[in-house]
């Protein structure tokens, strides 16, 4: 597994949380130049719809479409995320890996299961990827800032909004990538609330309503467990 430095690391617990939840934001970081990965901790091989294989081509696609550099996937077990020492020590391989200064990872109390779970996985994992006694043959790292987010809306009011206006139609280029997943009356499979032409109309509906939240036209909200830092008020 080779060293790559990222400025953001988005990490999903499934392929297509990153993008639902945050695709704006990481394209948005990827339009400024900076350097984004994303890493997904399973391959969402109990999803109803679409095989792994479809899956693996599809984020694939979605992460051209966002600008990632990179994107990784930590084989964990769909629907059995745990914050267990076997699968915090995998998830430290990849988090020093990818050396992140930025990290943005799911929120618990979402709608999935895994999404809780992934919160605490992630949250405990930065920080012993940071102890050097931790021998995985890698360079200790921690990343200094992390956020996160929610995938199936927000059931506590977020900590930030981030404006996405300007890449917000990147985001649902992504998101058309995955086919056999989101909306697409061409795709034969089992009907679920994710592949719903309502669920696809409400991504827009809540980018609208976050964004009205802050004079703007679309935003994406974050969480964090601490203040956020700004050089200035906002507006001045």
């Amino acid at each position: 597994m080779s060293q790559t430095n990222c400025d953001l690391l988005v990490v999903g617990a499934h392929p297509d949380d990153v993008e639902v939840g945050v695709g704006g934001i990481a394209a948005k970081a990827a339009k400024a130049g900076k350097r984004v990965a994303i890493l997904d901790l399973t391959e969402g091989e109990l999803g109803s719809r679409g095989s792994v294989e479809e899956r693996r081509s599809e984020a694939q696609a979605a992460s051209a479409a966002l600008g990632a550099i990179l994107r990784a996937n930590a084989q964990l077990p769909d629907g059995g995320i745990a914050n267990c020492d076997a699968q915090r020590r995998k998830l430290i391989t990849h988090l020093r890996n990818l050396r992140a200064a930025v990290l943005l990872c799911p929120m618990h109390t979402d709608r999935h299961p895994d999404h809780d779970a992934a919160h605490y996985l992630v949250l405990d994992a930065n920080y012993l990827a940071g102890l050097s006694r931790i021998e995985t043959g890698q360079e200790p790292h921690r990343a200094a800032h992390v956020y996160y987010y929610r995938v199936y809306g927000e059931s506590t009011p977020p900590s930030a909004l981030i404006d996405i206006s300007d890449v917000f139609e990147t985001k649902l280029a992504a998101l058309r990538a995955y086919k056999s997943q989101l909306f697409n009356p061409q795709y034969e499979g089992t009907a679920t609330f994710v592949s719903s032409e309502a669920f696809w109309n409400s991504i827009r509906v809540r980018a609208e309503y976050w964004g009205a939240r802050i004079g703007v036209k679309y935003a994406e909200p974050i969480y964090s467990d601490a203040p956020i830092a700004l050089t200035t008020l906002p507006g001045l």
